[in-house]
């Protein structure tokens, strides 16, 4: 293949055979070659393919200032996130997990140590993202004998919940998982019970959350479906979750000026008469 572009000695930008533009690493693949020659496909570690728009060239601004060692961390821990996701990595998180390894090695050595203030929160709604975040420490420890803290665990897991959201930034990470954990507080308070966090119920109403946390934050509702009918008999049939259900639209149109669709708020209130009856019905039983 054709050298396009040469980001250092070891990575190049090149065009694979369906004409999309790739990133091809290898050991010494550029080393004394130049825009235009060939390079030896034996020397060939890694190759991606940069379906965004753009991405090449903050790669290559990235690379100006970053050593080659955060760049195989960093794929590695892709590599081994992909392998455990059900979802598909975005290119992305690749120059972005590249650059917080950098920043946050960087401190470490400096001696400062951040606090990530929603640790608590991403260990326990994002569990698979942080047990992969936990095995990224491990990497990062044996490529650099240098041993972070569980904070930065939090903050590559949500590297990879933002990875979920296809290119928004880290700020819609923060406020879907703040969003969450709010929802979550009100219908503990409302209940003024603890819900069973190993309970399916509680793990589907969890996942229906992060869904709809994602949607408020690229503007997306549910279509209107329900006939009015309908509705009316799930606020009769399940009084107290939909009175719940008003405190979180409420909420949600105080903080964000966000309305809940009538969709919205059937699903919301049958998944938290499930996760709270169902706690009640355990706890009678005991």
């Amino acid at each position: 293949m054709e050298i396009k572009k040469i980001l250092n000695n070891n990575v190049v930008i090149s065009v694979n055979e369906c004409n999309q533009e790739i990133v091809v690493m290898g050991r010494g693949l550029a080393f004394q070659k130049k825009v235009g020659e060939t390079f030896d496909s034996a020397k060939v570690e890694k190759t991606f393919i940069l379906e965004t728009q753009g991405i090449s060239e903050k790669l290559a601004r990235l690379l100006r200032d970053t050593s080659e060692l955060y760049l195989n961390i960093a794929s590695k821990i892709m590599d081994y996130a992909q392998s455990q996701l059900p979802y598909k990595l975005d290119e992305y998180l690749y120059v972005a997990l590249t650059d917080h390894l950098s920043f946050a090695i960087s401190r470490y050595k400096q001696g400062i140590h951040l606090k990530n203030p929603l640790q608590w929160e991403i260990r326990k709604y994002y569990k698979q993202e942080y047990h992969i975040a936990q095995k990224a420490l491990e990497i990062i420890e044996t490529e650099t004998t240098i041993a972070l803290g569980e904070d930065e665990a939090a903050s590559i897991a949500l590297h990879l919940v933002n990875s979920q959201l296809s290119g928004e930034n880290m700020a819609a990470a923060v406020q879907i998982t703040e969003m969450v954990n709010t929802i979550l507080n009100i219908v503990k308070y409302h209940f003024k019970m603890e819900l069973d966090e190993n309970s399916v119920n509680y793990e589907r109403f969890l996942t229906h959350l992060r869904f709809f946390a994602v949607r408020f934050s690229r503007k997306e509702k549910l279509d209107e479906t329900v006939d009015h009918f309908f509705f009316e008999q799930i606020k009769l049939k399940y009084p107290k979750a939909y009175a719940c259900t008003e405190k979180i639209g409420a909420y949600l149109n105080n903080q964000f000026n966000w309305e809940l669709t009538k969709d919205e708020e059937i699903y919301l209130t049958v998944h938290i008469h499930r996760v709270t009856n169902r706690q009640k019905m355990k706890e009678t039983s005991e």
